[in-house]
Order: C-alpha cells, then structure tokens, then sequence
C-alpha cells in the first residue's frame, strides 16, 4: 500500500486518517512501517494532532514508539498520555529504556509515573535506577529467557514458546542452578539440535562469559566486541544471574562513547548539535577557548624574547605557521590514536612502550620527509641553505616532540583515572605551538651569525 509513498505522502495521508477517524486505514499503514519510521513520522507531525495519533495506537505500539523517540518526545507523549495511561504502556517498555527515560526526571515526577505500573515492573525500574549510570546493571534488562538446570529440550522448548513475547532475545538462553547462580548457557541452534529427552546440563556451555552488576559499560562493549555475542548475562553476588544487555544497547553506549569523545577533543566538553541555540554553544564553548587563549599568550611572549632573532632574519617569520602548524596537526592525529585505542585495548606495561616507540617512529619519518622537503623549499625560495637547515631541523624535532606529545599526555592522564579525551584537539596544539617557537627559535638564535 505504502511501497511507493513518500515519507511527505505517509505523513499526510496518516493525517487524513486521523481527521476522518479512520482507524483500519490509519493501522494498515503502520502495519508496513517499522517503529523507527513511526517515531520519526510522529516527530513530523504537527503537535496539534499528538493526542489523536496516540489514540489511533494500540498501548504495545505506543511503548515501541517511545523507546524509538528522543528524549524530547518521549516525554511530551507520557504528557500526552496522563498517570493513568502511561501505567499500563510503561509496563509493556523495555525497563532498561525507561530507566534511561527516567533518570532525567525530578524525584516527584519519577515517583507519579512509576505509581501507574504494575508493582513488580515498577520494582525492576528502580532496581535498575538504583545502579551506578553508565554500567552494566544500569543497561541490563530483565527480559530473557531463563532455564533450570534439570529441565529436558522439551520442556525448555515448552518454556520458550511462553516467553519468546517477553524476551528481548531468545538467542540465548542461560542456565541457572537452585540458587539462581548462572551455571551454564545454552544457544537457540544447540536446543534445535538436541533430542528432545536430552537434559539441559548435558548440551549447555558450563563455562560462561559474564559481566557483573558495576562493570563499566566501555568493558561490556568489548566483552561483546570481542567475542561477537549478541548479548551478554550479567551477575552480582555469588554469581546471581539478574539480567542480560543485548548488542542493541551497546551499539547505543558506541555511539554515546564516540560523541563524548567528539565532544572532548573539540573542548566543547557538552553536546552540540544542529539544534542548540547560538549562545548555548558559544557557552558550551568558551571556557576551553579562554583558558587556551592565555595559554596562547606565552606563544606572544615567547616571539617578544626571540625579537632581535627576527629583526636580524625577517625571513624566519615566513615559516613560523607552518611549523607550529604542522607540530600541532601531528599531536592531534597521535591523540585521536591514542584515545581511539585506550577505548579498545587493555592496556598495559609493555602495551604503552610498544605505543610510545611506534609513534616515536612515526614522528621521525614524518619529520625527515618533511623536514627534508621544506629545507630544499626553503633554500630554493630565500636562497639560503643555512636557513633551510634551520627550517629544516625545527621542523623535524617540533614533528618528533608534538607527536610524543599528543601519545604521552593522554596516557599519563589515563593512568591517574582522568579521561584522556580531555587532552582535547585544541589544548595538545597549543602546547605544541609552545614547544615548536621554542625549538625553532633556539636553532635560529644558535645560527644566527650565520644566516645574517
């Protein structure tokens, strides 16, 4: 019906629907749709018709719908909704999502929507809200399939027929003994396999990978990263199974980790996008901007020192951006390296040595091809070899030092528990644009009768 309709042409028919009470047409249409593009159809609408597009949906679809929303829009559909509504569709919602959802919210609002839900569902959220943001047991979810140890194929087949609805994921399931201690996991592929009188403990996998309840969720990401699972139990205590995060929430925690990163290299430090009001951004901006700019001053005061240096070679300011320039761009590309691996990598002793000396080697090759090629430049251009040995010999070590720079800084940072990104794009350049007058005006003063 819809195959060769416009996302413009969906929106308003599904409006035409709405007006004229059309609820089997307006049903037929998001039948075809994922809920995905549903969320982004109701964030098209015009707000006037919120209240009857919500009307037209079933309390299982609305909950599919806010868990596909922004946060802006979650929220304004639970406005639209009232206590007494949003009860019933809170408790169809994943109750790791509505914990995201929640934790925005004032304790008194918190307390009057979890009011509406049923008393076990609503226990769940809290246990969950109760964790540590960003964890494991803030991520998990309590909706999956669980097996005693002593069950047969066909009564786990039986069980999973009843709460295949309920579970996020029915491609594992996981064992659990008398206790609730997680013993053993069994794959959907293995119990499709198994005679059907086969005993659970005998076709499960006894040795489990599994996160606890405070694990960070970076160490869960690469807990599934690295053993492709399409989720992964987490337990607390004696080895309790209490939930599972499924790929789906880490491919969420991917995303949020990268724009944190983005965010921190740029030295915005909070997120800024298409929408945020000017002076949001400027404010998110300037404090980095103005601590960087008295940093930028010692730049000023270092070229003040050097002054009879330049009135002597007026020819050495020709170069200074490029060699503060490409000191600073080298320090960037070794952070982003470095910040990129720390997210992927244990790290370790010997882990750091390897890091430092490939990029120490990186710096130097980096440093001759250019060095090499700007002093053939610059002798060709001012017709001084002299002066194209200085050009060429800052260029070189400012290369090697901005580049162990932008290695070293964030990993000192990581060893005393500081984020590196923090070490952000801007602050390693400045630095950099220190060291490289520095150096470049060291070697110059030391050749100075010569280059005159």
């Amino acid at each position: 019906m819809i195959m060769n309709m416009t996302e413009d042409q969906i929106i308003i028919q599904i409006i035409k629907n709405i007006k004229e009470g059309k609820r089997k047409e307006f049903q037929e249409i998001l039948d075809e749709l994922h809920p995905y593009d549903i969320a982004r159809i109701f964030e098209s609408l015009p707000e006037k018709h919120y209240t009857r597009f919500l009307l037209f949906l079933y309390p299982e679809q609305i909950a599919e719908l806010i868990q596909e929303l922004d946060k802006e829009y979650q929220l304004k559909v639970l406005a639209k909704l009232g206590g007494e509504k949003s009860g019933p569709v809170m408790d169809l919602m994943d109750n790791d999502d509505l914990a995201s959802l929640l934790e925005h919210l004032s304790p008194e609002k918190i307390d009057e929507l979890l009011s509406g839900m049923k008393q076990e569902e609503s226990t769940i959220v809290k246990n969950i809200m109760n964790y540590s943001p960003e964890t494991a047991g803030r991520l998990m979810t309590n909706r999956f399939v669980w097996i005693p140890q002593h069950y047969t194929v066909r009564e786990t087949v039986d069980k999973l027929k009843i709460f295949a609805e309920f579970s996020e994921t029915i491609n594992y399931l996981y064992v659990i003994d008398e206790e609730k201690r997680l013993v053993g996991v069994v794959s959907y592929r293995d119990l499709i396999l198994a005679d059907e009188y086969e005993k659970i403990y005998d076709i499960m996998f006894s040795r489990v990978i599994s996160v606890s309840t405070d694990a960070d969720q970076e160490e869960v990401a690469r807990v599934i990263e690295r053993y492709d699972f399409l989720a992964v139990p987490v337990v607390e205590n004696n080895n309790e199974l209490v939930g599972i995060v499924t790929v789906d929430d880490i491919i969420d925690v991917f995303i949020q980790e990268a724009n944190e990163d983005i965010e921190k290299l740029s030295a915005s430090g909070k997120a800024i996008d298409f929408d945020t009001k000017a002076f949001v951004a400027a404010y998110r901006r300037l404090p980095w901007l103005i601590l960087l700019l008295f940093i930028g001053l010692v730049s000023g005061t270092i070229i003040s020192g050097f002054e009879d240096t330049l009135s002597k070679v007026v020819a050495l300011t020709f170069f200074m951006p490029m060699i503060a320039g490409m000191t600073g761009n080298t320090g960037t590309q070794s952070l982003a390296v470095v910040v990129r691996g720390l997210a992927t990598h244990d790290i370790n002793k010997k882990v750091v040595l390897k890091l430092i000396f490939r990029e120490f080697s990186v710096g130097l090759i980096i440093g001759v091809t250019c060095g090499i090629l700007i002093s053939i430049i610059a002798y060709i251009w001012q017709g001084s070899p002299v002066l194209g040995l200085v050009v060429g010999s800052s260029l070189i070590m400012t290369l090697i030092i901005g580049t162990l720079a932008g290695t070293i800084i964030p990993l000192i940072l990581y060893r005393f528990k500081i984020d590196p990104a923090v070490a952000s794009g801007p602050l390693i350049t400045t630095l950099n644009d220190i060291l490289s007058l520095l150096i470049y005006f060291g070697i110059a003063t030391a050749f100075i009768s010569k280059l005159m």
